[in-house]
Order: C-alpha cells, then sequence, then structure tokens
C-alpha cells in the first residue's frame, strides 16, 4: 500500500492517487464505486489491516497476545480477515458473540465485556464457554446458576475500574465513579465471593480508556494496571491466567494530531511483560485494539448530487450523511467540531480548488461532514471520501434517521 499525503491534512496518511483519483486496495474509488453499483458505502482495505498487525507484533512483546475489539468494525468479513492474524476477539454484546463464533475463533479466546449485560447474553455466553468479564455481582449470580445448570465450571474474569484514568484519552473509562466494572476497592470482597461459586477465575480486565495519541499516557496506565492486578491477585481464588490491560492506542483525525509513538509503547511493553512474568509466570497481558487496527484502513463514499451557492460559500450536497457516519458530522464524542479529512475522490488534487463545505441531505443543520474545508472544485456525480473512517462508522450511526436507506460494505 502507498501511501500519500493529503495537502489540506498534512499529519493524515491516505492510499495512493492515481491520474487524481484516489486508489483503495489496487483499485480506483471510480471503479470501485461502479463495482459496489452504488452509494454511499465504506470501503475497508484488508492490506491496511494486516499491515497494521504486523506493525504491532514487531513493536509489542511476542509474549503478550493481541486481541481485536470487535465493536470497532463488526463486519463479518472484517473479522474473518483478522481473526487469523490475533490472538482473541473482544465482543459487547450477543450480537457480537454470534459473530466471533462464526469466525471460528475458540471459546476460550472470546471474552466478554459490557456493563448491561442481560440475562440471555449471559447464559449465551455460557452456552458457548467463552470468558465473561464480570462487571456486577449480578453477572457474578447469574453465571453461578449457569454454570450449576450445565454442571460445569465456567470461565470469568473480573473487571476492575480502578482508581486512575488513562490521560488525555477521547473517552475515559475508569477513575472516578463509572459504568465500567467493578470498583478495584470492592473487588476483594468479589474475589472472596467467587471462591465459593461454580466459576474459574481466569484473570482481570482494566481497561481504562480509548483514543489516545501520547504514549507516555498509555505507558504510565500500563504501568498502574499492572501494579493493580499485583495488589488484587492476593485476594484471587488463583493465579491470574489472563492480564488484560486494554487498549487505548488512538489514531490521528484532525489536523495537527500526530501519529502514536507505537515505538515508545512497545519498548516500555517490553519492560512490563518481564515485570509480568516474573509476577505471575503462568498468566499473559492481553491488549485489547479496536480502532487502531481498523480505523486507518477504511473510507466512507458519497456521491454529490447538488452543488448550491448560499452568500458566495459553496455547499456540495450528497447522499450520505450524519446517518451514516456521525463520527465524521462531529455528533459522535467531539466537544468542539473538527473536520475528518475529506477529498473529492475522483479530483484528489484538482486543477481548481476552492474552500467549501460538504453536507448531506437530511434536514438538520447538524448534517454536516466537512464545514468549509479546502477541497477540489467539485460539480454533481464527483465523489466524496472522508477517510479514517475504519471504526466507529456505521454502526455508531442513527442509520434509520429520515428512513434513507443504509450504506454499503465492501472488503477489498
Amino acid at each position: 500500500m502507498t501511501l500519500v499525503v493529503s495537502p489540506a491534512h498534512a499529519a493524515q496518511p491516505f492510499w495512493d492517487v492515481e491520474a487524481d483519483c484516489l486508489v483503495v486496495g489496487g483499485e480506483k474509488v471510480t471503479d470501485l464505486a461502479a463495482r459496489v453499483g452504488r452509494t454511499p458505502f465504506y470501503a475497508y482495505d484488508r492490506a491496511a489491516i494486516t499491515q497494521r498487525i504486523q506493525q504491532l507484533r514487531q513493536a509489542l512483546p511476542s509474549s503478550v497476545a493481541l486481541h481485536y475489539a470487535i465493536k470497532a468494525n463488526p463486519m463479518q468479513a472484517v473479522i474473518e480477515h483478522i481473526a487469523p492474524l490475533v490472538d482473541g476477539l473482544d465482543v459487547a454484546s450477543g450480537g457480537e458473540l454470534q459473530r466471533a463464533v462464526k469466525a471460528g475463533v475458540a471459546p476460550l479466546h472470546i471474552s466478554f465485556a459490557g456493563p448491561g449485560k442481560s440475562a440471555s447474553e449471559l447464559e449465551q455466553a455460557a452456552d458457548a464457554g467463552i470468558v465473561v468479564n464480570i462487571e456486577s455481582e449480578r453477572e457474578l449470580g447469574i453465571l453461578a446458576c449457569s454454570a450449576a445448570r450445565l454442571d460445569r465450571r465456567l470461565p470469568v474474569a473480573i473487571r476492575v475500574n480502578p482508581d486512575f484514568e488513562l490521560k488525555t484519552s477521547g473517552m475515559k473509562m475508569s477513575g472516578g465513579p463509572k459504568q465500567f466494572g467493578i470498583d478495584a476497592e470492592r473487588v476483594p470482597e468479589i474475589l472472596r465471593a467467587l471462591r465459593q461459586l461454580p466459576l474459574d477465575f481466569v484473570g482481570f480486565h482494566v481497561f481504562s480508556g480509548s483514543q489516545n495519541l501520547r504514549a507516555e499516557a498509555i505507558i504510565d496506565a500500563q504501568r498502574k494496571a499492572l501494579a493493580l492486578v499485583r495488589e488484587l491477585s492476593a485476594h484471587a481464588p488463583a493465579p491470574p491466567r489472563s492480564i488484560n490491560i486494554g487498549g487505548g492506542f488512538g489514531i490521528p483525525y484532525f489536523p495537527g494530531e500526530q501519529p502514536l509513538d507505537l515505538a515508545q509503547v512497545g519498548a516500555a511493553m517490553h519492560e512490563l511483560a518481564a515485570e509480568a512474568r516474573q509476577a505471575f509466570p503462568s498468566g499473559q497481558l492481553v491488549v485489547e485494539l479496536g480502532r487502531f487496527i481498523v480505523g486507518e484502513a477504511g473510507i466512507y463514499v458519497c456521491r454529490v448530487i447538488d452543488r448550491k451557492i448560499s452568500r458566495g460559500h459553496p455547499f456540495l450536497v450528497t447522499d450520505g450523511g450524519l446517518h451514516h457516519h456521525l463520527a465524521a458530522s462531529g455528533n459522535f464524542g467531539q466537544v468542539l467540531r473538527k473536520n475528518y479529512p475529506v477529498v473529492i475522490g475522483n479530483r484528489v488534487r484538482g486543477g481548481e480548488r476552492e474552500v467549501a463545505s460538504v453536507v448531506g441531505p437530511l434536514c438538520t443543520p447538524l448534517d454536516l461532514l466537512a464545514d468549509r474545508m479546502d477541497l477540489a472544485r467539485a460539480e454533481p456525480g464527483d465523489l466524496v471520501v472522508v477517510m479514517q473512517s475504519g471504526a466507529y462508522g456505521l454502526t455508531a450511526s442513527p442509520l434509520g434517521f429520515l428512513s434513507h436507506p443504509e450504506p454499503a460494505e465492501i472488503l477489498v
């Protein structure tokens, strides 16, 4: 995969450009649109996904297990491409569990996290024999009943809400009152209760945040996570076999953001892995990543259906929008709206450029894919491409809003 750099987002890597047309997975985006047969659509580059996993394997210690968090992109073809390249899958619903099982992953290499697992989902997990990350006493009780019903011990890990957070992360999921996991100070009591139940203690899950571009913040959180696990293990019914220290590895979306220094994180993890081996000879560190694996490998493509000038400002009205890509519209976690990297796919550089806004067909001013961006001049029929769209795109969007057709997905 040859990369070029967008003139509008100098820090953002893009695919190759041929005859001023974006190339994805070896195909011009115009040819890809013709093959899909309609717009809008998402396209994911399997070579880019594989390359990212190879980069992780080279940077991280070989003793560290790499898990893919399906919630980042649950397309079945994407899961089945990734599954043989990683050591496990993490799911967050019964539906994701079905997709993980369909991908042929062994049950003990699938883990289930989430603060609101229903009784039926817990029973589904028990029947499948996967590892459940326990996040409440209620979950513990339901699984104990399932174990009695099945007459076998069920594997569980304790998800801990630590008293620290992943600093500078896009979403903080620990430190203070949180719906995720069990507060660290209450975990010893839970571990003592676990001794009396027909459940097999596998280890701990400590996930403190996501979307972080600062290596030093990730390293600090990982060290604190291991220290906390060492402390809590004194109360466990057995030494932990799995120590999931979460993820948090971010990708750059906006101008001025720099990619995560993976080499720095990897060097620190070699030291951490050595410490973990000494403390837990039979334990394995686990890193759980989603966005970092697939985020930069995907694009969202929509077509210009109208060009309007309002008081001197060009608006490109497309057949896509926030109902397909909520994150790019700025309505999925952004406090101050910023533009995702966007290009006109069939004229990336363009002979003529302008400052324009890209909007969708919805009856709301929130339907904004690009706000006053430097773009090649576009006309109806041209293709607008939103980069960095491989994670939290289609499935994180309000697809039913105004009842427009859903976009297609393709793995190329």
